[in-house]
């Protein structure tokens, strides 16, 4: 196996283990709000962002905060202020000056992969879209392997009175659409979330919640779950606290056979070619393999 391929093999799945639900070792990623609850008419939120072993403790890598966008209740962007990365942590602060719900996410789109061409695999540019994955494979490249990642980390943050602006999807990826509002969440009661993909219910979507913590408790008190056919699912929180939320999707190519278990493509069976058949390059048979993780940090208050 070439040294190219391997690398791009361990990129891909660096970034499915940091969507991974369920996994004892995996690094998850996350944004943590100094408060979701505010009341004032000149307030601010500082949020640390990392991809950690343990939820909210600083011990794997930062998260970087490019791609971090605040949007007000007016749907306006605000700016992140004071953005700082550190060894294990970035932090920023978002300045509050509007009534309502803020939502606060860094969401990014992008193609990994690799082709041959004149007996060399060459890796796909960084930065290659759906959009430009033609014009960055070159005519004649065989070997074409393409997996598309749409990931969404986002949390929300409200000034008095929650509103709903900002809770509204954009058709793209995997996205929540709070039924019950995502900063009105109390112990011992029952929220419930419906899961959206490219804008259509995703039922029988796996979710997983563990509440923050976890580097203290002798068990990771894990709730998994799983939409029903309407995209939705329920969850009755436990106990006061930050609780961690994610959902991912991966697996086979658009339009071909389902995934497998664990989330990968089946094989076809290969045809038998005849005998006089000439051998024709492997170009793109169809758009890459599917990839997209929604995770957010919900604060829930006690009774």
């Amino acid at each position: 196996m070439r040294k190219s391929f391997k690398r791009n093999i361990i990129l891909m799945a660096a970034v499915a283990a940091i969507a991974l639900p369920g996994a004892a070792q995996a690094h998850r990623q996350w944004m943590l709000p100094s408060s979701t609850v505010l009341s004032g008419d000149d307030v601010w939120v500082t949020v640390d962002a990392a991809v950690s072993n343990d939820l909210f403790y600083f011990d794997h890598q930062p998260m970087r905060t490019e791609s971090v966008k605040a949007i007000a209740p007016d749907g306006t962007e605000v700016k992140i202020e004071n953005a700082s990365t550190g060894r294990y942590r970035s932090t920023f602060d978002v300045h509050l000056l509007q009534k309502g719900t803020y939502k606060i996410v860094s969401a990014t789109n992008f193609v990994m992969g690799s082709y041959m061409l004149d007996g060399k695999e060459t890796r796909l540019p960084r930065g290659t879209t759906t959009e430009t994955l033609k014009t960055a494979i070159p005519a004649g490249a065989t070997d074409v392997k393409t997996s598309e990642a749409f990931n969404r980390n986002e949390l929300f943050v409200t000034v008095g009175a929650p509103t709903d602006t900002v809770l509204k999807p954009t058709g793209k990826g995997l996205e929540m659409v709070p039924v019950t509002h995502p900063n009105d969440l109390v112990a011992k009661e029952t929220a419930t979330f419906q899961f959206l993909l490219d804008g259509k219910p995703a039922p029988d979507l796996k979710v997983t919640v563990v509440e923050g913590g976890i580097r203290y408790r002798g068990t990771p008190g894990q709730m998994d779950l799983k939409t029903d056919k309407d995209g939705k699912v329920a969850v009755t929180w436990p106990e006061a606290g930050m609780y961690w939320l994610n959902a991912s999707i991966g697996g086979g190519r658009e339009g071909g056979p389902p995934p497998a278990a664990g989330g990968a493509a089946p094989k076809p069976a290969a045809p038998k070619p005849a005998a006089d058949a000439a051998p024709k390059p492997a170009a793109p048979a169809g758009p890459p393999a599917r990839r997209a993780s929604y995770v957010t940090t919900l604060e829930v208050l006690a009774p």
